[in-house]
Protein backbone atom coordinates (compact mmCIF):
# COMPACT_ATOMS: atom_id res chain seq x y z
CA UNK A 1 0.00 0.00 0.00
CA UNK A 2 2.88 2.37 0.73
CA UNK A 3 4.09 2.04 -2.86
CA UNK A 4 0.62 2.76 -4.26
CA UNK A 5 0.30 5.88 -2.11
CA UNK A 6 3.68 6.98 -3.41
CA UNK A 7 2.49 6.40 -6.99
CA UNK A 8 -0.57 8.58 -6.32
CA UNK A 9 1.66 11.31 -4.93
CA UNK A 10 3.93 11.10 -7.98
CA UNK A 11 0.92 11.36 -10.28
CA UNK A 12 -0.31 14.40 -8.33
CA UNK A 13 3.08 16.10 -8.55
CA UNK A 14 3.31 15.45 -12.30
CA UNK A 15 -0.27 16.58 -13.00
CA UNK A 16 0.25 19.85 -11.13
CA UNK A 17 3.50 20.50 -13.01
CA UNK A 18 1.84 19.83 -16.37
CA UNK A 19 -1.09 22.02 -15.35
CA UNK A 20 1.30 24.97 -15.09
CA UNK A 21 2.55 24.28 -18.62
CA UNK A 22 -0.97 24.09 -20.06
CA UNK A 23 -2.29 27.10 -18.17
CA UNK A 24 0.06 29.24 -20.28
CA UNK A 25 -2.27 28.79 -23.23
CA UNK A 26 -0.78 29.79 -26.62
CA UNK A 27 -2.42 32.36 -28.88
CA UNK A 28 -2.01 30.14 -31.96
CA UNK A 29 -2.48 26.41 -32.35
CA UNK A 30 -1.05 23.79 -34.68
CA UNK A 31 -3.62 21.06 -35.28
CA UNK A 32 -2.83 17.48 -36.28
CA UNK A 33 -5.75 15.31 -37.42
CA UNK A 34 -6.26 11.91 -35.80
CA UNK A 35 -9.34 9.81 -36.64
CA UNK A 36 -11.05 12.62 -38.56
CA UNK A 37 -11.20 16.38 -38.97
CA UNK A 38 -13.18 16.74 -35.73
CA UNK A 39 -10.68 14.59 -33.80
CA UNK A 40 -7.36 16.36 -33.51
CA UNK A 41 -4.42 17.12 -31.25
CA UNK A 42 -2.66 20.41 -30.67
CA UNK A 43 1.01 21.10 -30.08
CA UNK A 44 0.09 21.43 -26.40
CA UNK A 45 -1.33 17.88 -26.25
CA UNK A 46 2.01 16.68 -27.52
CA UNK A 47 4.06 18.93 -25.23
CA UNK A 48 1.98 17.82 -22.24
CA UNK A 49 2.43 14.13 -23.02
CA UNK A 50 6.15 14.59 -23.57
CA UNK A 51 6.55 16.30 -20.19
CA UNK A 52 4.48 13.63 -18.40
CA UNK A 53 6.38 10.74 -19.96
CA UNK A 54 9.78 12.35 -19.35
CA UNK A 55 8.95 12.80 -15.66
CA UNK A 56 7.66 9.23 -15.32
CA UNK A 57 10.73 7.80 -17.01
CA UNK A 58 12.97 9.81 -14.68
CA UNK A 59 11.17 8.80 -11.48
CA UNK A 60 9.92 5.30 -12.44
CA UNK A 61 12.22 4.00 -15.21
CA UNK A 62 10.98 0.40 -14.99
CA UNK A 63 7.26 1.18 -15.47
CA UNK A 64 5.23 0.88 -18.68
CA UNK A 65 3.48 3.86 -20.29
CA UNK A 66 0.36 4.16 -22.48
CA UNK A 67 -0.45 7.66 -23.74
CA UNK A 68 -3.19 9.05 -25.97
CA UNK A 69 -0.78 10.81 -28.32
CA UNK A 70 1.27 7.70 -28.98
CA UNK A 71 3.69 7.49 -26.08
CA UNK A 72 4.34 3.83 -25.37
CA UNK A 73 6.96 2.14 -23.22
CA UNK A 74 7.19 -1.41 -21.97
CA UNK A 75 8.64 -1.89 -18.52
CA UNK A 76 9.22 -4.81 -16.18
CA UNK A 77 7.71 -3.55 -12.91
CA UNK A 78 4.12 -4.65 -13.53
CA UNK A 79 2.92 -1.03 -13.32
CA UNK A 80 1.53 0.90 -16.31
CA UNK A 81 0.86 4.64 -16.46
CA UNK A 82 -2.23 5.46 -18.56
CA UNK A 83 -2.19 9.13 -19.48
CA UNK A 84 -4.38 11.63 -21.28
CA UNK A 85 -2.29 14.80 -21.63
CA UNK A 86 -5.35 16.96 -22.35
CA UNK A 87 -8.81 15.46 -21.98
CA UNK A 88 -11.16 17.99 -23.53
CA UNK A 89 -8.86 19.28 -26.28
CA UNK A 90 -11.73 21.15 -27.97
CA UNK A 91 -12.43 22.98 -24.70
CA UNK A 92 -8.74 23.83 -24.45
CA UNK A 93 -8.59 25.04 -28.06
CA UNK A 94 -11.62 27.32 -27.64
CA UNK A 95 -10.71 28.55 -24.17
CA UNK A 96 -13.68 26.81 -22.54
CA UNK A 97 -13.11 25.71 -18.90
CA UNK A 98 -13.22 22.02 -18.03
CA UNK A 99 -10.23 20.44 -19.80
CA UNK A 100 -7.95 18.34 -17.64
CA UNK A 101 -4.89 16.14 -17.29
CA UNK A 102 -5.64 12.50 -16.46
CA UNK A 103 -3.03 10.13 -15.04
CA UNK A 104 -3.80 6.58 -13.89
CA UNK A 105 -1.52 3.81 -12.64
CA UNK A 106 -2.43 0.18 -13.29
CA UNK A 107 -0.94 -2.88 -11.66
CA UNK A 108 -1.45 -5.68 -14.14
CA UNK A 109 -5.08 -5.02 -15.19
CA UNK A 110 -6.28 -3.10 -12.12
CA UNK A 111 -6.15 0.67 -11.72
CA UNK A 112 -4.66 1.30 -8.28
CA UNK A 113 -4.14 5.08 -8.32
CA UNK A 114 -5.58 7.95 -10.31
CA UNK A 115 -5.38 11.73 -10.59
CA UNK A 116 -7.49 14.14 -12.65
CA UNK A 117 -6.31 17.75 -12.55
CA UNK A 118 -8.51 20.51 -14.04
CA UNK A 119 -6.60 23.81 -13.68
CA UNK A 120 -9.34 25.93 -15.26
CA UNK A 121 -11.79 24.69 -12.62
CA UNK A 122 -9.36 24.85 -9.71
CA UNK A 123 -10.05 21.18 -8.93
CA UNK A 124 -7.82 18.15 -8.52
CA UNK A 125 -9.34 14.73 -7.91
CA UNK A 126 -7.40 11.70 -6.73
CA UNK A 127 -7.95 8.18 -5.46
CA UNK A 128 -6.09 5.10 -4.29
CA UNK A 129 -7.67 1.66 -4.53
CA UNK A 130 -9.69 0.87 -1.38
CA UNK A 131 -8.68 4.18 0.23
CA UNK A 132 -11.50 6.51 -0.90
CA UNK A 133 -11.52 9.51 -3.24
CA UNK A 134 -10.67 13.17 -2.71
CA UNK A 135 -11.11 16.53 -4.41
CA UNK A 136 -8.62 19.21 -3.40
CA UNK A 137 -7.65 17.05 -0.45
CA UNK A 138 -11.18 16.57 0.93
CA UNK A 139 -13.07 13.28 0.88
CA UNK A 140 -15.92 13.06 -1.65
CA UNK A 141 -18.99 10.88 -2.11
CA UNK A 142 -21.41 10.48 -5.01
CA UNK A 143 -25.09 11.36 -4.62
CA UNK A 144 -27.11 8.43 -3.31
CA UNK A 145 -29.99 7.78 -3.55
CA UNK A 146 -31.23 9.77 -6.55
CA UNK A 147 -34.30 8.91 -8.61
CA UNK A 148 -33.98 9.00 -12.39
CA UNK A 149 -36.76 11.61 -12.61
CA UNK A 150 -34.73 14.01 -10.42
CA UNK A 151 -31.29 13.31 -11.87
CA UNK A 152 -28.89 15.71 -13.57
CA UNK A 153 -26.95 13.66 -16.11
CA UNK A 154 -23.83 14.40 -18.11
CA UNK A 155 -23.00 12.98 -21.53
CA UNK A 156 -20.78 13.43 -24.57
CA UNK A 157 -20.96 12.79 -28.30
CA UNK A 158 -18.79 10.88 -30.74
CA UNK A 159 -16.38 12.40 -33.26
CA UNK A 160 -17.96 9.95 -35.72
CA UNK A 161 -20.92 11.94 -37.04
CA UNK A 162 -22.85 8.81 -38.04
CA UNK A 163 -22.73 7.60 -34.44
CA UNK A 164 -24.44 10.79 -33.29
CA UNK A 165 -27.70 9.66 -34.86
CA UNK A 166 -28.16 6.90 -32.28
CA UNK A 167 -26.68 9.10 -29.55
CA UNK A 168 -29.22 11.78 -30.39
CA UNK A 169 -32.03 9.23 -30.16
CA UNK A 170 -30.82 8.18 -26.71
CA UNK A 171 -30.69 11.84 -25.70
CA UNK A 172 -34.29 12.31 -26.84
CA UNK A 173 -35.30 9.16 -24.98
CA UNK A 174 -33.81 10.35 -21.69
CA UNK A 175 -34.63 14.07 -21.74
CA UNK A 176 -38.30 13.52 -20.88
CA UNK A 177 -37.41 11.17 -18.00
CA UNK A 178 -34.81 13.18 -16.07
CA UNK A 179 -34.25 16.62 -14.52
CA UNK A 180 -31.82 17.77 -17.23
CA UNK A 181 -28.70 16.92 -19.24
CA UNK A 182 -25.30 18.63 -19.29
CA UNK A 183 -22.62 18.29 -21.98
CA UNK A 184 -19.38 19.66 -20.50
CA UNK A 185 -16.71 18.38 -22.87
CA UNK A 186 -14.20 16.24 -20.97
CA UNK A 187 -14.98 12.63 -20.05
CA UNK A 188 -12.58 12.45 -17.09
CA UNK A 189 -13.93 15.63 -15.51
CA UNK A 190 -17.55 14.58 -16.08
CA UNK A 191 -16.95 11.28 -14.28
CA UNK A 192 -15.22 13.10 -11.42
CA UNK A 193 -18.17 15.49 -11.16
CA UNK A 194 -20.35 12.44 -10.51
CA UNK A 195 -17.88 11.36 -7.83
CA UNK A 196 -18.16 14.82 -6.25
CA UNK A 197 -21.96 14.93 -6.39
CA UNK A 198 -22.06 17.79 -8.91
CA UNK A 199 -23.66 15.49 -11.49
CA UNK A 200 -25.82 12.51 -10.59
CA UNK A 201 -24.72 10.33 -13.53
CA UNK A 202 -22.74 10.33 -16.74
CA UNK A 203 -22.72 8.15 -19.85
CA UNK A 204 -20.91 8.23 -23.18
CA UNK A 205 -20.03 5.89 -26.03
CA UNK A 206 -16.81 5.95 -28.04
CA UNK A 207 -14.30 6.86 -25.32
CA UNK A 208 -10.86 5.35 -24.76
CA UNK A 209 -9.14 3.84 -21.74
CA UNK A 210 -7.02 6.94 -21.11
CA UNK A 211 -10.25 9.02 -20.93
CA UNK A 212 -11.67 7.11 -17.97
CA UNK A 213 -8.88 5.07 -16.30
CA UNK A 214 -8.15 7.55 -13.51
CA UNK A 215 -11.67 8.97 -13.22
CA UNK A 216 -13.26 5.53 -13.11
CA UNK A 217 -11.24 4.66 -10.00
CA UNK A 218 -12.12 8.01 -8.43
CA UNK A 219 -15.81 7.35 -9.09
CA UNK A 220 -15.72 3.84 -7.64
CA UNK A 221 -13.89 5.08 -4.57
CA UNK A 222 -16.59 7.74 -4.10
CA UNK A 223 -19.23 5.00 -3.83
CA UNK A 224 -20.47 5.14 -7.42
CA UNK A 225 -20.88 2.18 -9.72
CA UNK A 226 -18.83 2.45 -12.89
CA UNK A 227 -19.26 0.52 -16.13
CA UNK A 228 -16.81 0.43 -19.05
CA UNK A 229 -17.49 -2.10 -21.81
CA UNK A 230 -15.93 -2.30 -25.29
CA UNK A 231 -18.17 -1.19 -28.13
CA UNK A 232 -18.57 -3.10 -31.37
CA UNK A 233 -16.78 -3.30 -33.78
CA UNK A 234 -13.85 -1.47 -32.19
CA UNK A 235 -12.45 -3.10 -29.07
CA UNK A 236 -10.39 0.01 -28.29
CA UNK A 237 -13.44 2.22 -27.72
CA UNK A 238 -15.79 1.89 -24.77
CA UNK A 239 -19.25 2.73 -23.52
CA UNK A 240 -19.04 4.15 -20.00
CA UNK A 241 -21.72 4.82 -17.43
CA UNK A 242 -21.35 6.02 -13.85
CA UNK A 243 -23.87 6.81 -11.10
CA UNK A 244 -24.74 6.07 -7.51
CA UNK A 245 -26.00 2.47 -7.08
CA UNK A 246 -29.75 3.16 -7.17
CA UNK A 247 -29.61 5.54 -10.14
CA UNK A 248 -27.15 3.22 -11.91
CA UNK A 249 -29.77 0.46 -11.91
CA UNK A 250 -32.58 2.74 -13.08
CA UNK A 251 -30.49 4.48 -15.76
CA UNK A 252 -29.21 1.09 -16.89
CA UNK A 253 -32.76 -0.06 -17.53
CA UNK A 254 -33.34 2.97 -19.75
CA UNK A 255 -30.13 2.20 -21.65
CA UNK A 256 -31.06 -1.41 -22.36
CA UNK A 257 -34.66 -0.59 -23.31
CA UNK A 258 -33.31 0.14 -26.81
CA UNK A 259 -31.59 -2.88 -28.35
CA UNK A 260 -28.89 -0.71 -29.92
CA UNK A 261 -27.57 0.26 -26.49
CA UNK A 262 -25.72 -1.59 -23.81
CA UNK A 263 -27.08 -5.00 -22.75
CA UNK A 264 -24.48 -5.77 -20.09
CA UNK A 265 -25.55 -3.60 -17.16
Amino acid sequence: MTEILELRDIALKIALEVGKLLSDRPENFNLSEKSGFLDFATQMDQASEELITDLIKKIRPNDSILGEEGATKTGESGYTWVIDPIDGTVNYLYGVPGWCISIAVKHDDNVVAGVVHAPSLGKTWSAVLNQGAECNGKAIKCNEPIALSKSLIGTGFSYDLSSRVVQGEMFNHLITRIRDIRRLGACAVDICLVASGVLDAYYEAGVYEWDFAAAGLIARESGAKFLAVPTIPSGSQYFVMVAGPSLYRELGQEMISDGRWIKAI
